[in-house]
């Protein structure tokens, strides 16, 4: 009767604890975080980082992109960071379409190792941290080359959740990084806001670490460049009067740095040709070699300029340099006529 007993207790016991083995963990994360590395072989950059932050909010849940691009070339392309935000209409569980907390690791390991079969030229780490009950997880995928362009690619099925997420938060979101141009064009896209305009608590977050961890093994930390973008090397214009023949003007102004030309890092000469009149003052300028856009700023300039008078039917080729300092430094082979104009020391004559 006692072994009976004993027997009936033990498999009340096992019965328990396999059911409560086999039940999936019921509650479902009402918000998550992800981070993505996109990595392509050409640049630079070679690496584009995003941080998705995802709440649950009135009728439905609230979305932050956070866009950190590294430099191309600290003076030509510095770092950027750039924030967007949407409300979604489904909430936080129907976006999931899952429970992130019930994948096993297993799965996630054997799902990672793919990546060490074969050639990977470009692709996405992506890493979500999500809270699962009183533990923080962090959730790792590896979106390959195949899986991006090839509707062959068997990609799995974790991966393959992982992508249609982060396909439905970038339909929300606007472009992500791989249908952004490759150059930045004017005028931003309204939902892509540069940093300095942005009030969010995550970007100001970023910069102290706290989304490190998502991006473990990449190249570059967010916090590093948060704070390379947020101090970028200044633009200082330098405009040199490179040539003026067969005459230099008695009265030289430099032209303005037009705002194209700075937003596109613009080094450029340009050449013209200055018919003067009789009172030693410019008639006509025509460009001969050099961007058209920097051509107003240049005729704008060359009208105030001054030349010794009776040069009538005289013709003067001038051309002028329009560049920057990035970072400035001081250059002991040019001297500055006035400020933010630099001529070249070997051919520079006084300017009264």
């Amino acid at each position: 009767m006692r072994l009976r007993a004993a027997l009936f207790a033990v498999l009340l016991f096992c019965g328990a604890v396999c059911a409560q083995k086999s039940q999936p963990i019921a509650i479902v994360p009402t918000q998550f975080e992800l981070g993505r590395r996109t990595f392509f072989d050409f640049g630079p950059p070679f690496n584009y980082y995003e941080i998705f932050t995802v709440r649950e909010a009135t009728g439905g849940a609230s979305v932050e992109r956070i866009t950190l691009t590294p430099a191309a070339d600290k003076c030509m392309l510095p770092a950027k960071v750039e924030v967007a935000t949407a409300s979604l209409n489904e909430s936080v569980a129907s976006l999931l379409n899952g429970n992130p907390c019930a994948i096993p690791e297993s799965a996630l390991r054997r799902e990672l190792k793919r990546r060490k079969k074969g050639l990977v030229f470009s692709g996405a780490d992506v890493t979500m941290r999500v809270q699962c009950g009183s533990e923080e997880r962090l959730i790792r995928s590896a979106i390959l080359d195949r899986d991006m362009f090839d509707s062959r690619a068997n990609t799995p099925k974790r991966t393959s959740w992982t992508m249609r997420l982060l396909a439905q938060l970038d339909g929300a979101l606007g472009p992500g990084v791989m249908n952004k141009p490759a150059f930045p064009l004017l005028g931003l896209d309204e939902q892509q806001v540069p940093i300095e305009q942005s009030e969010s608590v995550a970007a100001q977050e970023i910069g102290v670490g706290s989304y490190d961890a998502l991006f473990e093994h990449a190249p570059d930390k967010p916090s590093a460049l948060y704070r390379a973008a947020r101090n970028p090397p200044p633009f200082v214009p330098v405009i040199a009067l490179q040539s003026s023949f067969p005459l230099w003007p008695e009265v030289f102004v430099a032209p303005v740095y037009p705002p194209l030309a700075k937003m596109t890092r613009v080094r450029a000469p340009v050449t013209v040709t200055v018919d003067i009149n009789e009172e030693g003052i410019p008639s006509d300028v025509i460009l001969v070699h050099g961007p058209l856009f920097l051509l107003g700023a240049v005729r704008t300039a060359v009208a105030q300029w001054r030349f010794p008078k009776g040069t009538i039917g005289l013709q003067i080729n001038a051309t002028i340099l329009f560049g920057f300092k990035c970072p400035p430094e001081p250059d002991l082979n040019q001297t500055v006529s006035s400020p933010g104009v630099f001529v070249s020391q070997r051919e520079s004559v006084p300017l009264h």
